[in-house]
Parts: C-alpha cells; sequence; structure tokens
C-alpha cells in the first residue's frame, strides 16, 4: 500500500520536481559529453538526434578528439548538410579532408557559407583544392571564384553569397512565399534584401516587420531605402569604422553599378576587426604581418629581418650621438652612464603610448584638423605631467642612490659637499626626464599624423621605430643637459680625494 502511494506521488508530481538539479554556476564539460555519447554504443538516429542538443562548436571539439574509425562514422550519420555547420569551427582541416575523401568534402563545402568554405580551401594544398572544387556544384563554384576574384584587403572577399534577396514590387504574401523558399538554402534571414526591376539594390526589411505585417498591407513602407551598405571594391580599412557605426548584424556589399551580390555578417565584421587590430599590432611590434604559432622560422626571420636591419643602424645613429659627449661629458662623469637607460627608456615608453592613442583615434576617418590638433595638445600635456611626476620622483632616488651606494666613486670629504654633488646630478637627469617625455609624447602623436596625411598606415610608425627616434632625441637632450648644466655651469668633474 505505501509502495502504491509513493508511485502515485511520484505520478503527480511534474517533469521540474523529478528532473536532476542543474548547477548553472559550474562550466559544462560539453566536449567530454559528445564524446561520451558518441562512444556509447547509442543507434545512428538516436546518435543523430541527440548530437542536435550540442551547439556545433562543441561537436567540433569533440570531433578533433575522436578516433578516425569514430569520425568516419559522424560523417555517415549526420550528412554533409549538418556535418557543414560542424565543418566550419574544426582547426587544421587537411588531415580530416584525407579521410572523408575529395568527394565527400566537395558535399560538405557545397553546404557551407562561402567564406567558410574558402578559409578551408586556403588551408589545404593546391592539388587537392582543384579536386573538391571541380566536384562542388556549379553555383558553389561560382560563388567561391566570385570571393576569390577580390584582393584580400578589399571588403568583397570577405562576404558571403548567403542572404535573402526578394523583388520591391511584391505583395506581403508574395514576399513571404519568396522567403520561405529561399530559405531552405540561405539562413540568413533575419534581414531581407530588396532589388528593383533592374536589378539595383533598393532596400532592406526587418524580419520582424515582415511577419508582423498584414496580407492586406503594401510591401514598400515596411522597405528601409536609405539602408546603409559598401562597395566591393572598397578597402577593409576604409569602410571598417563606417561598419562598425551601425548595429545591423549584416551589411550588403554592392557593385558599382548597384547589384547585390553578397552581405558581411555580424561575424565576418568580428573577424575582420580582430584581423585588422591584429595587423596593427603586427605592425606596432615592427613586423609586416602578423605570425602564428605554426608559420615556418624561415617566414618568421623573413618578415623580422628588414625591421631588425633598419633599427640597427638606427641604434648606430644614437652610438654615434653618444659618442659626440664621450670626452666633454662621459670621461668628465662617467656616471651619467648609469642612469642614462633610465631615460631612455621613458622616452621611448611615452612615445610609444602616444602613439598607439593616435593610431586609434586615426582609425576615425571623420577626425579634422581641429581634432587632432586638439589630440597633440593634450599628449603633451600627459606627457608633462607624467614627466612632472617622474621627474620629481628620479631627483629624490637618484640623488639618494648616488649618495648610499655610489659615495666611493665621487669621495668628498664632508657630507654636505656629497649631498650637493648627489642633488645636482639628480636635478640635472630630472630635468632631461622632464623634457625627454614632453619631446617623446609630441614625437609619438605627429609622426603618425603626418603619415596618415601622406597617404601611409600609420601603423608602420611602429613600437621600434618611435623607441629609437626617442632614443635619439634622449641622448641629445641628456648629454646637452649635463653638458650644459654640469660641466660649463656647475664645473663638475671626477672628484679628486683630497691630498
Amino acid at each position: 500500500m505505501d509502495e502504491e502511494k509513493k508511485n502515485n506521488e511520484e505520478e503527480i508530481k511534474g517533469p521540474e520536481e523529478n528532473a536532476e538539479e542543474v548547477d548553472f554556476t559550474s562550466e559544462q564539460d560539453y566536449v567530454g559529453e559528445i564524446i561520451d555519447l558518441i562512444r556509447s554504443g547509442v543507434s545512428d538516429e538516436e546518435l543523430k538526434e541527440q548530437l542536435g542538443n550540442y551547439h556545433e562548436n562543441d561537436v567540433a571539439g569533440a570531433f578533433e578528439q575522436l578516433e578516425p574509425d569514430e569520425r568516419k562514422r559522424l560523417y555517415e550519420v549526420l550528412g554533409a548538410e549538418a556535418f557543414s555547420e560542424i565543418f566550419a569551427y574544426v582547426e587544421n582541416v587537411e588531415q580530416y579532408i584525407e579521410e572523408m575523401g575529395v568527394s565527400t568534402a566537395a558535399k560538405v563545402l557545397e553546404n557551407m557559407d562561402s567564406d567558410d568554405a574558402i578559409d578551408i580551401l586556403d588551408e589545404i594544398d593546391d592539388e587537392t583544392e582543384k579536386k573538391i572544387v571541380s566536384l562542388m556544384d556549379e553555383e558553389s563554384s561560382q560563388d567561391i571564384q566570385l570571393i576569390r576574384s577580390y584582393d584580400e584587403d578589399e571588403i568583397g572577399s570577405k562576404m558571403t553569397t548567403n542572404f535573402i534577396l526578394i523583388k520591391n514590387d511584391l505583395t506581403i504574401k508574395q514576399a513571404m512565399s519568396s522567403l520561405v523558399e529561399q530559405a531552405g538554402e540561405n539562413d540568413n534571414i533575419s534581414t531581407i534584401y530588396v532589388e528593383d526591376k533592374d536589378e539595383r539594390f533598393y532596400g532592406a526589411i526587418a524580419l520582424t516587420d515582415l511577419i508582423r505585417a498584414r496580407v492586406q498591407d503594401q510591401l514598400e513602407p515596411l522597405i528601409s531605402t536609405s539602408y546603409p551598405y559598401v562597395t566591393d571594391h572598397e578597402k577593409i580599412s576604409d569602410c571598417l569604422e563606417r561598419i562598425r557605426e551601425y548595429t545591423e548584424d549584416s551589411f550588403p556589399v554592392l557593385t558599382e553599378e548597384g547589384k547585390l551580390i553578397g552581405i558581411i555578417t555580424a561575424q565576418d565584421i568580428v573577424e575582420v576587426v580582430d584581423e585588422e587590430f591584429s595587423e596593427d599590432y603586427a605592425k606596432l611590434a615592427g613586423l609586416t604581418a602578423e605570425e602564428d604559432l605554426n608559420e615556418p622560422i624561415h617566414a618568421s626571420i623573413k618578415k623580422r629581418i628588414p625591421w631588425l636591419i633598419t633599427l640597427l643602424f638606427l641604434g648606430l645613429i644614437v652610438s654615434s650621438a653618444i659618442g659626440i659627449f664621450e670626452q666633454s661629458v662621459l670621461i668628465v662623469l662617467p656616471i651619467l652612464a648609469t642612469f642614462q637607460s633610465m631615460v631612455f627608456d621613458m622616452a621611448g615608453n611615452t612615445g610609444t603610448q602616444s602613439l598607439a592613442v593616435t593610431i586609434r583615434v586615426l582609425m576615425d576617418e571623420g577626425i579634422g584638423a581641429k581634432q587632432k590638433a586638439k589630440l597633440i595638445f593634450k599628449e603633451v600635456r600627459v606627457g608633462m605631467c607624467n614627466g612632472l611626476i617622474l621627474g620629481s620622483a628620479a631627483f629624490v632616488v637618484v640623488g639618494a642612490f648616488i649618495m648610499l651606494f655610489r659615495r666611493s666613486s665621487v669621495t668628498y670629504s664632508t657630507f654636505p659637499e656629497l649631498m650637493r654633488y648627489a642633488f645636482t646630478i639628480s636635478g640635472c637627469i630630472a630635468f632631461a626626464l622632464f623634457v625627454s617625455m614632453i619631446i617623446a609624447s609630441l614625437i609619438g602623436t605627429t609622426i603618425p599624423m603626418i603619415l596618415h596625411k601622406i597617404g601611409i598606415d600609420p601603423a608602420v610608425a611602429s613600437g621600434p621605430m618611435i623607441t629609437t627616434v626617442n632614443d635619439l632625441v634622449a641622448t641629445m637632450v641628456y648629454y646637452g643637459l649635463s653638458l650644459l648644466f654640469l660641466v660649463n655651469l656647475f664645473h663638475m668633474g671626477i672628484a679628486v680625494p683630497p691630498g
């Protein structure tokens, strides 16, 4: 009787009460779950159904950890269409294409967005690529050829042909029918693009607006005819800021004649922004392009050596500048060599900071001369304030350092003489640091602006170059002020022991 009562109570409870409680605060090991599922021996139908509950990225992570026989089963269970969604997230695809064979690979790539298919084709050798493309259907191969016809720095090279396009003279009912018909092959449906009778881009409609419209309503009022767009041959760097200003989930790509040939999706925009910042970061490091972990050593050397040779000769100029002051300052006051790296490094770091800020501001093509002047004035003020703070700190710290650790090399007979010597030296160093940081801020701001004005990418004014130029300036300031004040004005030199 008690057992029966217990069973009845369990039947009354809802699924929420009977379900195992999930801890949403802990990280779920979905990849491990998928691997266990594949190896659990479930039927193909059940495996396909359960895999549909996981994100494609997690399935791709599990796929890479499977044995070849297990991966082969996955190809067959999911089929080309479903597997194509997963394959877009897989890394190092070449070995997996060998496993599945070129015919299966062609079917998988046919079902992928054209831009994703191109990313995969770029990772395999030319011979295998030609075989796969030759086996793909005509529409897919044409899309790939179209996107590959653009240079890498043109926005057309980043677009996809996965979009919905309707005519502007349709009724609401006809528009919905056309949407449903095209959605089978194109899943970017949140924005529906519209063309006129001459096949020129006319505008765009939000899917939500079309769904809410009544059958008797007109299509025209739903169309945003001033919808933003880019043209296929525009440079990515030129239109990137314009794309980012809008919050649209996709951006139409038009030919010069106004024909819609592709779109840039939100994912494409993220990838383009990431690539642009990676490229600029590489330039700031003195590289011509971004390196990756798998790049051959000779390719990395080829990228780095031109800048290193240039910086070597710039370094020789800095060394020559120091040599100018060898007889007049360094022999007389060798203690100054102890602190030169501090002044040089701070000047270089200050210039690099101003460079980074300036390049970021120059990404806005709409910035005018007034804003540029304001930026220069601001950076110089920042350099002045930072120089004042660090110069004051250097005055105290360097003076104390000389008194505590270098007094044996400046053997003065009395404490007041030693103190006067130490803080005169530190005062000159502090002033040189102050002046160097102001000039470094000015150089780090004006050089990229000048390069931008004459049409050169300001990122080529890389961190190493700015640092070396600032080293040269800091050398002249540091030793020039030391010669002027310490040697000529105060007549300071190596202290001679009494007697």
